[in-house]
């Protein structure tokens, strides 16, 4: 049996306002909303998805409505590497001016990693530049 990476939820007070700032953020396509859900996945994915197997087809991220605020440092976090030609540096400012924040969750001054908080406080990473 194989199984597909079919999502990544994350919960929100503002599910929808946070969909938003992450399709924004990614480049991606909000392919569903409602009150209970927002769904995005790369723009990409509409046109390949039915011409891959199964378990090549790209997950999603899902936002789900919540009635309480984040608390405490996420468990699980999200990494993201800007191409060899792109600005990473440039890249954390477009993430900043967006809306995201700089945060410390004990990862030390030496990283060659930038932490980040998206509006909601969730943390991700955004690497150093990478071929692929």
């Amino acid at each position: 049996m194989t199984l597909r990476w079919y999502s990544t939820v994350i919960e929100s007070t503002d599910h929808q306002a946070l969909a938003r700032w992450w399709s924004d953020a990614l480049g991606w396509e909000v392919m569903f909303e409602d009150d209970e859900e927002a769904v995005l996945v790369p723009p990409w994915a509409r046109e390949l998805g039915p011409k891959l197997s199964f378990e090549q087809v790209p997950p999603g991220l899902v936002f789900v409505r919540v009635d309480h605020e984040k608390r405490g440092k996420n468990r699980l976090h999200l990494d993201f590497a800007p191409h060899t030609s792109e600005d990473r540096d440039a890249e954390i400012e477009r993430l900043i001016a967006l809306g995201a924040r700089r945060t410390d969750i004990g990862q030390g001054p030496d990283v060659s990693w930038e932490v980040l908080a998206d509006p909601d406080g969730n943390e991700f990473c955004v690497l150093s530049s990478r071929d692929q």
